[in-house]
């Protein structure tokens, strides 16, 4: 049985701080004695930082410090209404801020899954100087394009088909749909995998989510009551659905085509040492997805991981296993 936290966690404390006028809420869990390293993670979508459960207590347990923020317009987190501020750039700033206020002056370990994934990759691009190390579950790196093409236009190419769903969740049908606590509950067993009597699915990543599905479905088995609760509170306000803010993370390709114009403008390296882990079933991110990415990298290792998108949760110890033997590596230099 992995370890995991629980809802109410004395091994971790939540914090307040605000950063570039936004309200940032994070976790932070301390080793017993002076920490090998600091190393935040970055959540994605519809997920908190409560999504790294299973993983906190194992890097704290082997003397990491850990800081998980909600991600922009997730939990308690501050949700613009700008969809600028949901830029990659922007995120990037906030992480380095973040990061600059827990451990001053020293480097971090960034490690992200699904959009977290995709923060991790551009804050290491944008300060090369904040980062010791990087890793992203899921999410491979996809570098920017000197050409802007719609996400329309991209969705039609060869290996990318599967994120054809965020056309969807660019629009506002799903705020015109998911509107109280009952539909969140719906909405987050369709996203987490959740599948009804006669196996029908609430979600499909051609085509986002499927309403008339999500009435039938079971609870997805990849959360407790408690944790699916807790979700259903932090995707709520007072009754009310709060999918608007984070949506707006799918409204962002143009600011990120044109704030990242500027990445092009010496070659794409990442000099630090890179941790990629493949999921083998993730129906959004497969792994032909990363064809290629190798070349952008001096020092990348990639593993595999036999499971879906949630990977965090289906399969901890593997996961586990495969981020502690890549710290050994870079943190403790260890062959």
């Amino acid at each position: 049985m992995v370890d995991k936290l629980g809802i109410e966690d004395s091994r971790v404390t939540w914090h307040t701080t605000t950063i570039r006028h936004k309200t940032y809420h994070y976790m932070k869990a301390d080793p017993d004695n002076e920490p090998l390293a600091t190393i935040i993670l970055l959540h994605g979508f519809p997920d908190l930082a409560f999504g790294w459960r299973y993983q906190i207590p194992c890097l704290q347990s082997h003397g990491y410090q850990i800081i998980a923020p909600d991600m922009l317009g997730f939990g308690l987190t501050s949700a613009p209404s700008q969809p600028s501020s949901y830029a990659l750039r922007s995120i990037a700033e906030d992480i380095r801020d973040l990061a600059n206020l827990v451990v001053k002056d020293k480097k971090i370990i960034l490690g992200g899954h699904d959009w977290g994934g995709a923060v991790v990759w551009r804050t290491a691009l944008w300060f090369p100087d904040l980062v010791q190390g990087i890793f992203s579950v899921g999410t491979p790196f996809i570098p920017p394009s000197r050409i802007y093409r719609s996400l329309d236009d991209v969705t039609q190419l060869e290996g990318m088909k599967s994120l054809r769903y965020q056309l969807q969740f660019q629009g506002v049908l799903i705020d015109k749909e998911i509107t109280d606590e009952t539909k969140i509950r719906q909405f987050l067993n369709a996203m987490f995998g959740a599948k009804g009597p006669e196996n029908e699915v609430g979600f499909h990543a051609a085509e986002g989510i499927l309403f008339h599905n999500l009435p039938k479905l079971n609870q997805s088995q990849l959360l407790s009551n408690v944790e699916m609760d807790y979700y259903v509170s932090r995707y709520s306000l007072q009754g009310q659905a709060k999918l608007e803010g984070p949506l707006r993370w799918y409204r962002t390709r143009a600011h990120n085509y044109l704030d990242e114009l500027r990445l092009l403008l010496k070659p794409l390296k990442f000099s630090m040492p890179a941790l990629f882990l493949t999921v083998t079933r993730d129906e959004v991110l497969p792994s032909s997805m990363s064809e290629g990415m190798d070349q952008y990298f001096e020092n990348l290792t990639r593993r595999e991981v036999d499971a879906s998108h949630w990977v965090l949760w289906e399969s901890p110890t593997k996961v586990n296993e495969q981020i502690l033997a890549w710290l050994e590596m870079v943190v403790q230099h260890k062959s």
